[in-house]
């Protein structure tokens, strides 16, 4: 199972970026998905989920109402829409496969991970 983050980059507060993860290996569209940050000196955090009909969603409360989770079950593929940047928002970001169909936002929920995508929002 491979999952392959990108579409990080340096963005300016108050930009946008989104972020891609295209996952092969395993029935996509049958486990949830999520996406987690980790910022320097800090452990890692989770950021959003979206289970595997793509109907239920859990958002962090930093990041609610400004960044958005979707999934495309027939290209494999999750996104997560950061707008309204801002520099805590700075982390690399992994995306993850879950074991189950419910959104989570344990860690312990998720068996697959990415490599991570950068992000840097300046001020």
């Amino acid at each position: 199972v491979q999952l392959q983050a990108s579409g990080g980059g340096l963005v300016q507060t108050g930009g946008s970026l989104r972020l891609s993860c295209a996952v092969s290996g395993r029935t996509f569209s049958s486990k949830t998905m999520g996406w987690f940050r980790q910022a320097p000196g800090k452990e890692r955090e989770f950021v959003a989920s979206l289970s595997a009909n793509g109907i239920s969603t859990i958002y962090a409360d930093s990041v609610r109402g400004r960044f958005a989770i979707s999934r495309d079950n027939a290209k494999s593929s999750l996104y997560l829409q950061m707008n309204s940047l801002k520099p805590e928002d700075t982390a690399v970001y992994f995306c993850a496969s879950g074991i189950g169909r419910a959104a989570q936002w344990r860690s312990s929920q998720y068996n697959y991970w990415g490599q991570g995508t950068q992000v840097t929002v300046s001020s």
